[in-house]
């Protein structure tokens, strides 16, 4: 396991458009999706990741209190199924309802949309506004495996509840640190 940092990309950075499957629903999201939310978060995680096994539950919870909102969670794998057969759609499907996750877990094929988002580790959160513009990106809170902290989403939840009131989001951004995505390759829609 190689510990990577979030690349903690330029604020008000536009969000990049995708269409990926939802290998529970067995339909294809983009970003047009989820237009409606006043807050869009999207975070980077995979089944096998030490690190997003320790968020599990915070992000099934994180998940409820975004639809409360008016704020949309979306997960997304970019990880490649061949080197990780863990990370693969159909193991997504029971990574999902085990752990009763009602937000959208999109499995990224092609890994473009982790690219686009210049997305590093597992897990990695990334929080935009009503317009799509990049408010916030690093952690989830400061809760990592064996270190007791509580896992609470705090810095998520923060950034999420500050566009909500209308309120700047807080300057003071950590990095996530996880796994690393596992690249592929070659990229599958190219052939090899």
């Amino acid at each position: 396991m190689a510990l990577t940092p979030s690349q903690m990309v330029d604020l008000e950075t536009q969000a990049p458009d995708f269409r990926l499957l939802d290998p529970v629903s067995k339909e294809y999201k983009s970003l047009t999706d989820f237009s409606t939310p006043k807050v869009l978060v999207i975070a980077f995680i995979c089944n096998h990741c030490a690190y997003v096994r320790h968020l599990r539950s915070g992000l099934a919870a994180f998940g409820d209190y975004c639809r409360s909102v008016n704020a949309m969670f979306v997960a997304i794998n970019s990880n490649d199924p061949a080197q990780y057969p863990e990370d693969s759609p159909e193991k997504m499907i029971g990574e999902a309802r085990v752990n009763r996750w009602t937000f959208p877990y999109l499995f990224d094929e092609t890994q473009e949309a982790a690219r686009d988002y210049h997305a590093a580790c597992t897990p990695d959160f990334f929080v935009f506004d009503h317009g799509r513009k990049l408010v916030y990106r690093g952690q989830f809170d400061d809760s990592r495996p064996g270190n007791g902290r509580p896992v609470t989403g705090a810095d998520v939840r923060a950034a999420v509840d500050a566009v909500l009131d209308g309120r700047p989001v807080s300057a003071r951004q950590l990095p996530s640190i996880g796994c690393n995505i596992k690249w592929r390759t070659e990229n599958p829609k190219r052939g090899k």
